[in-house]
């Protein structure tokens, strides 16, 4: 693996909620777009300012949800896929709906008492046998009492899916969003699912068919006076944190079917670039983000970019000044800081070593991470590496090497310095089963 997988995502273990163990994503540029273009539906939410937090996971799935109102869970198969800001403010406006509906709440509650409604014909078939009664009969009620639940079930989410597209809808036009957004999401999952929904029983899946919803949003926004157009400057920010992860995700065949060499765009340029520098073509990595920057010197992320191609190409002076830029002009986002402070570890000129401690530690009132605290490891050399790595390990979920770790740090460490009490807070956990 390129080194350089160290640096830009930073990669960490599932929420424990996210189906096959899929990793989260943390990078500067696509998160405060996300929160951009989020914001003004919790705000038209009545959501509080700061409450809600962006997850993005590595996954393929054409997916997001929200948990517990706060926070959005995003899937990378979602963001590569949609192709507009606005179609992604319809997909989380329509998650915001489910939220506002209370629909989590209520499917507990339905669930519970389908589960019980279903125990009590369980019971009546078990009663009808055991009484010597229609043996058949009693078996029928039995084996059809889950099917019972599953139906009852599957009406109550198709309607919660109907009302979420309203309130979503709803919501998109109290924030001042296009809600033409809905339409465009549904066209495009029209385009993938409408020979197959031919073929399926609308009464046995848990959404209505798309071409239903397509149809009711349609209506919905027909009957609505609303002038509101897409915002060119969301448009051209979402193209670039589009084309990194792609950059990023997908293989180069396909990188350059998507932005084929004729595109000179700054987001194909962005994918391009990213995808060179993945398969160790590193000077036309390096053309390509000069080229962007001479573009848009004003952005950050280009000279991120510019940083993570040459650290990797072993050009420490030049990569440390391009994160520098990079930080000033993105006010000290944390994931550059982190970047910043392991090739500081790496190239140990004067007060490097020291400047890389401060930037970590900057970078962990912010947003902790294991790459920020293996590389707290590597810059100190007494008790507290062993602590950092602790910390690692322990963020990473891997209890018994955050206590073999933390048990070291307290050997060396002063008992009133903060590693060595965090360090007897890690051994105070729970092992894992």
């Amino acid at each position: 693996m390129h080194k350089i997988f160290a640096i830009f995502f930073a990669f960490s273990l599932s929420f424990p909620m996210i189906a096959h163990a899929a990793t989260s994503i943390n990078d500067t540029e696509i998160e405060r777009v996300l929160n951009e273009l989020i914001t003004p539906l919790a705000t038209a939410a009545h959501i509080p300012d700061n409450r809600l937090k962006i997850h993005i996971i590595n996954d393929n799935d054409f997916n997001a949800f929200v948990a517990g109102g706060d926070d959005i869970y995003v899937y990378t198969g979602l963001l590569t896929k949609i192709k507009s800001p606005n179609a992604l403010q319809a997909v989380i406006a329509h998650e915001l709906g489910h939220t506002l509906g209370g629909h989590m709440v209520q499917m507990s509650a339905r669930l519970d008492a389908e589960m019980k409604r279903a125990m009590i014909i369980q019971a009546l078939g078990i009663g009808l046998m055991a009484f010597g009664q229609n043996s058949s009969l009693g078996a029928g009620v039995l084996a059809g009492a889950g099917g019972v639940a599953t139906q009852s079930l599957l009406a109550f989410s198709r309607d919660e899916e109907r009302m979420a597209d309203n309130l979503g809808l709803d919501l998109m036009i109290r924030a001042g969003l296009n809600p033409n957004g809905f339409i465009q999401v549904f066209e495009q999952m029209a385009e993938v699912t409408s020979a197959a929904e031919d073929h399926i029983n609308p009464n046995r899946i848990n959404h209505p068919l798309t071409r239903e919803r397509l149809k009711n949003i349609r209506d919905r926004i027909n009957t609505m006076k609303q002038t509101t157009k897409e915002n060119n400057a969301n448009k051209t920010k979402y193209e670039l944190i589009r084309a990194k992860l792609i950059g990023y995700l997908d293989n180069t065949d396909r990188i350059k079917i998507l932005y084929p060499y004729e595109d000179k765009s700054d987001a194909a340029i962005y994918a391009r670039a990213i995808s060179a520098m993945r398969t160790g073509r590193l000077n036309a990595a390096r053309i390509g983000a000069k080229t962007l920057i001479s573009r848009i010197p004003q952005n950050p992320y280009f000279y991120e970019l510019l940083g993570d191609i040459e650290y990797q190409s072993g050009q420490y002076d030049a990569s440390i000044d391009s994160y520098t830029h990079s930080l000033k002009l993105s006010n000290n986002a944390p994931q550059i800081q982190t970047a910043l402070a392991l090739v500081l570890t790496e190239r140990k000129k004067k007060d490097d070593i020291n400047n890389a401690i401060i930037l970590a530690k900057q970078s962990l009132l912010i947003a902790p991470s294991p790459l920020t605290y293996l590389v707290l490891a590597r810059a100190y050399t007494d008790g507290r590496s062993d602590w950092a790595r602790a910390e690692y390990y322990n963020l990473l979920g891997d209890i018994k090497q955050a206590k073999t770790y933390a048990k070291q740090a307290k050997k060396t460490l002063k008992k009133d310095c903060p590693e060595y009490i965090k360090s007897d807070d890690i051994l105070s956990q729970p092992d894992k089963n």
